[in-house]
């Protein structure tokens, strides 16, 4: 496949450009480096540009010509979502209008999408199906969910083939270190608590430890990089072999919740390092519990999680951490 890679330079960007070069394919990365890294562009041509320019992108799909395009250029913080939604609904929805309109200009059919499992906000029902009713809580979740509606409206309108993977809590790093999770300011919890083991954050806080959970910390479902890479490859071979092109909305994630206690309790025993921190107050828009049910995407790509230990994604973050701080 010849595959477009908007948002490339990225964490989860560049570890699928990764994942589809290995796997045969040909890839060309499509972003503005506002938080991305040119160094993580290693697995084919790059192409600077912004979503919001739509003669840009119109360029680049008429040069490329790809058979599919793999969106990853969100912003995706939820904390400054709450803060500053002009700057979430301008990127998420009117990039994401931008991309569309370029593909259907060019005549670009098939498209995957980044979405979240922020499109649920506080479900009254876990594990969490992709059959729940979506009713986000803040407006990172609510741009995702529009940016969902945008692609069902653009399949009836002009025979898009579209597929939207819900993510729970992406983490972890390519296993071999060649690329990984590097944002300023890193917001994430393991990337942020491995630099508190490390001496590098000398004030790590928990975020909220009244929720009605088992020890008062957020559950969440935590998978993988790599296997969120391997769901991409598949979503989009089945787009480009599928005759109806029907559209649907995919949860990734393993099924499993962790508090943020046990995953720091999971950090001191993979790193060997003692874990500091003070609890602070709830950050606004988190809701206390998600845990997928991934039985759809078992069922339509047939994927299933391989590498979402959380063993396995500390030890792949502390590895690639160490290496990016060398």
């Amino acid at each position: 496949m010849n595959i477009l890679v908007i948002g490339g330079a990225g964490y989860i960007g560049s570890c699928t450009s990764k994942a589809l070069a290995c796997a045969g394919h040909h890839v060309t990365v499509y972003d503005n480096l506002s938080t991305g890294h040119r160094d993580l562009v290693k697995w084919g041509p790059f192409f600077e540009g912004d979503i919001l320019d739509r003669d840009s992108l119109r360029r680049c799909l008429s040069d490329v010509r790809p058979d599919g395009v793999i969106h990853f250029a969100a912003f995706s913080q939820v904390g400054e979502s709450v803060q500053n939604p002009g700057k979430y609904i301008r990127n998420n929805i009117g990039g994401t209008l931008n991309i569309l309109e370029a593909m259907r200009d060019t005549n670009v059919r098939n498209i995957v999408v980044s979405s979240s499992a922020a499109v649920y906000g506080i479900p009254e029902t876990m594990p969490i199906t992709e059959n729940v009713p979506t009713d986000p809580i803040n407006p990172y979740g609510e741009t995702k969910l529009f940016m969902e509606h945008m692609l069902a409206d653009f399949a009836r309108a002009h025979g898009l083939s579209w597929t939207a993977l819900r993510y729970f809590n992406a983490a972890g790093c390519d296993p071999e270190g060649e690329t990984g999770e590097r944002h300023t300011p890193e917001t994430h919890l393991i990337p942020r608590a491995l630099m508190a083991v490390d001496g590098k954050l000398p004030d790590f806080h928990v975020m909220g430890d009244d929720y009605p959970t088992p020890d008062g910390t957020c559950i969440r479902d935590y998978i993988h990089v790599s296997d969120l890479a391997e769901a991409h490859i598949r979503a989009v071979e089945r787009l480009l072999s599928a005759e109806d092109g029907e559209g649907t909305a995919i949860n990734l994630g393993t099924g499993t919740g962790l508090s943020v206690k046990e995953i720091l309790n999971a950090i001191e025993q993979v790193t060997g390092c003692p874990m500091h921190y003070t609890m602070g107050p709830r950050r606004a828009g988190d809701p206390p519990s998600l845990v997928a049910d991934a039985t759809r995407a078992l069922n339509i790509l047939g994927w299933k999680p391989e590498h979402s230990s959380v063993e396995e994604i500390i030890r792949d973050a502390w590895n690639w951490y160490k290496l990016d701080q060398a």
